[in-house]
């Protein structure tokens, strides 16, 4: 085995990483008034979530003629949504958010998501994470390109969690990854001590390899060095739960904890509910209930960070606004966003609202994008991580906002 396949599969960074990660400076900031520090999370729902079943439009006639057997009942009703604004309200499920809500931390924009008319998952996604709908010749993630914009150069700036790096991040700047549930502190063959000096006296010269793979080990160690002083402190030793939940714990102690990590990443599947998805019950609710549950954990690990902190949560595309004839729903268009954030002017649904009349769908079928994806992303990344005009053009090539949200103070 070469050295560089060795240590892709130890984990100490991955095969982009190699490729792309040039040499660094390692900088190491105060630790002080680590809440302070600007922080961005994006949770990525794959599969296509159902937009109008997770904040429901039930004030429209057409949303319970289209779905007789999965639409959600009426505030006040029995499993009925919660009301949001007198229009909308959100699946029951997520119960653990009307707090953020009522504080005036979340806000939703409606029938958003991406102009291009695709209903295939894997390039609805492509165009998403790399942020240029239509385009399959990039490789480079919006993310990574914000991470150019605002890099302090440091490999632990952005965390994602999973087991490989995906798409949003993917491009020059170096990015961390850490494994889900219990395999995040899972020792690799290089934290034997005798197997890292080798390594070390290994990669102890000044070509581009050895440079990469002191790097990758600073990261780890850093990483590895937050996470026991976590596991230690909970459960007297004991490991978090695996599952979202715990996952989004870890990531939310790792950023409060180290003001270095600004920019988080998370993707959850299952979202894809051609079949049984239900309403108040059914596969859809009970993936809502494990991300309720998870988001409102994120918050509470971020502590006083949370104030300093956005989360984006967005998915490739909506559903169909008809139930199919298995309880489900198949690929749609326009959908929902969601932004938290101690400084989100939440406690609104944003959005230019079409409606589900026949003639306001897109193609008669799937609610219509009336706003760009990348206006609620722009907006955020100017108000929340003071990214100017020019950076924001090479965040988001070739494109120019088409709205001002304002959906933060």
């Amino acid at each position: 085995m070469k050295r560089r396949d060795f240590l892709i599969q130890a984990g100490l960074f991955s095969t982009t990483a190699i490729a792309s990660i040039t040499c660094n400076t390692w900088v190491v900031r105060s630790a002080t008034n680590k809440s302070n520090h600007q922080r961005l999370i994006v949770i990525f729902m794959r599969g296509g979530a159902d937009g109008l079943n997770i904040v429901v439009p039930y004030t429209e006639p057409a949303y319970y003629q289209a779905r007789p057997k999965i639409a959600l009942a009426k505030p006040g009703q029995e499993n009925g949504v919660l009301d949001l604004d007198g229009h909308f309200g959100l699946h029951p499920a997520l119960a653990p958010l009307m707090p953020l809500w009522q504080q005036d931390n979340l806000a939703f924009v409606h029938a958003c998501g991406s102009p291009d008319p695709t209903r295939s998952h894997f390039d609805a996604q492509l165009y998403m994470e790399i942020g240029i709908p239509g385009n399959q010749r990039v490789n480079e993630g919006w993310m990574n390109r914000l991470l150019s914009a605002i890099s302090n150069k440091t490999p632990i700036q952005a965390v994602s969690v999973g087991t490989t790096k995906p798409r949003i991040l993917n491009g020059q700047m170096p990015v961390a990854n850490l494994a889900r549930g219990r395999n995040a502190s899972k020792p690799i063959s290089l934290d034997r001590p005798q197997v890292g000096a080798a390594f070390d006296q290994l990669y102890s010269g000044s070509d581009v390899l050895s440079q990469n793979y002191r790097q990758g080990k600073i990261t780890r160690q850093a990483l590895m060095k937050n996470l026991a002083q976590e596991m230690e402190m909970a459960n007297n030793g004991a490991p978090p739960p695996d599952g979202f939940v715990g996952d989004a714990q870890r990531l939310g102690k790792l950023m409060a904890k180290d003001p270095r990590i600004e920019l988080g990443f998370m993707a959850l599947g299952g979202w894809d509910t051609h079949v049984n998805q239900g309403s108040s019950n059914g596969n859809l609710a009970k993936s809502l209930g494990g991300l309720g549950k998870g988001l409102a954990a994120l918050v509470q690990s971020l502590g006083p960070a949370y104030q300093n902190t956005v989360i984006l949560v967005m998915s490739e595309f909506g559903r169909t606004l008809r139930e199919n004839s298995n309880n489900g729903t198949d690929h749609g268009h326009g959908n929902v966003m969601w932004v938290l954030g101690g400084k989100v002017r939440g406690g609104k649904v944003y959005g230019e609202w079409p409606g589900l009349e026949t003639a306001a769908l897109y193609e008669k079928r799937d609610l219509a994008v009336t706003t760009d994806f990348r206006d609620v992303i722009s907006d955020v990344l100017a108000r929340h991580l003071s990214v100017n005009d020019t950076q924001l053009s090479k965040v988001f090539p070739s494109y120019t906002p088409k709205q001002k949200i304002a959906l933060l103070a």
